[in-house]
Order: C-alpha cells, then sequence, then structure tokens
C-alpha cells in the first residue's frame, strides 16, 4: 500500500535518503514521500523554491504555518491542513490552528487575519483580486515585496498540495494520531488517513 494512486516507484539512492530521513524525523515514512519517491528531486528544489519564496517576507513560522493551514484547507486538501495544522497548533495552540483551518481568523492578529483572508482568495479565484485587498494587505504593514513574496509562497504550496491531491495521496495514519483532537476533528474534507 503506497498511501496514493500510484505505485510505489523503484528504491533509488535519493528516495532512500528520503525514506530514511522520514524514518529518522518521524519514525514513519510519509504517504507523500512515497509519492514524490517518483521524482524526489524535483520535491527538493519545490521546497527550496518555497523557502526562497517566503525569505524575503522576513515573516516568522507563525505566519507561514497560517498561511499554508489557510491556502490548503481553503483547497480541501486534508493531508497539508492536518500536517501543518498541527505544526500552527504547536505554534499558537490546537484552538487556534482548528481556527484557521475552518476558516475563521478569531485569535489572529490584524495582518495574520489579512494574510489568511488573501491566501484564501488566492486559492478561490486568483482573478477576482483587486487594488483594494492589496490595499489591506498594505495597511495591515506588509511591504509590496512581501506582498509578493507571500503570493508566491501560497500558490507554490498550491501546486505541491495539487500533485499530492490528484495522485491520491492519504495523510497518514500515525499523523493524524500525533495530532490534538481539536485538529483532527475540523478536518472533514479531503481524503481520509490510511497506513
Amino acid at each position: 500500500m503506497t498511501g496514493s494512486f500510484l505505485e510505489e516507484p523503484p528504491l533509488t539512492s535519493r528516495a532512500q535518503a528520503l525514506y530514511d530521513e522520514d524514518m529518522t524525523n518521524d519514525g514513519f515514512v510519509w504517504n507523500v514521500s512515497r509519492l514524490w519517491a517518483h521524482q524526489p528531486e524535483a520535491m527538493d528544489h519545490l521546497f527550496d523554491l518555497m523557502s526562497e519564496a517566503f525569505k524575503p517576507s522576513g515573516l516568522s513560522f507563525r505566519h507561514r504555518a497560517i498561511l499554508v493551514a489557510a491556502t490548503a484547507s481553503t483547497l480541501g486538501d486534508s493531508y497539508c491542513s492536518l500536517a501543518w495544522g498541527g505544526k500552527l497548533a504547536c505554534a499558537s495552540g490546537p484552538e487556534l490552528a482548528a481556527a484557521v483551518l475552518a476558516g475563521c481568523d478569531d485569535g489572529l492578529t490584524e495582518q495574520e487575519a489579512v494574510m489568511a483572508s488573501w491566501a484564501r482568495k488566492v486559492v478561490n479565484d486568483p482573478n477576482t483580486t483587486t487594488s483594494a485587498d492589496i490595499q489591506r494587505l498594505r495597511d495591515a504593514g506588509l511591504g509590496d515585496a512581501q506582498i509578493f513574496a507571500i503570493t508566491l509562497f501560497v500558490s507554490l504550496r498550491l501546486a505541491f498540495s495539487t500533485v499530492n491531491d490528484a495522485l491520491g495521496a492519504h495523510p497518514d495514519a500515525k499523523l493524524v494520531a500525533s495530532l490534538p483532537p481539536d485538529v483532527v476533528t475540523v478536518v472533514d474534507y479531503g481524503r481520509q488517513p490510511r497506513d
């Protein structure tokens, strides 16, 4: 069982390194790693690009987690919602993480709420964004370079989630077992966890 629609690819040295990293860090091989073992170098490049895109924003890990949680939940991607909902819960508490995943901005600062709203709009229909949306981001204290950085980051996260979702990646049951109940309960969309 690979946790996706694809068969697990032949084991290469880079795929083995990916699996070994999962085992060292988490004690199991993630279903998403088994999927991306088809092109582990592409995943490395994509993750490097996501980091490079986010870095100029100068924002914190909490901001990053809010953006990913808002992006994944709006798309209906259960895998990234659970993974990053857990990270946001560690950084800010399970109630706040569950709220962001549910599309509620209670507990967020004004800047964080505007950023979460922006991410949701980029996911839902980027052609409906307006200069007024950009002005709200500016009014919340973000400069144009930061706005570009978070938009690029959200778009790249959307690409990653789209590949995972289209190819049937299921959230890992072991991941779900490690998460706060508030986060697990609110993610009632997307694919169901699987070993």
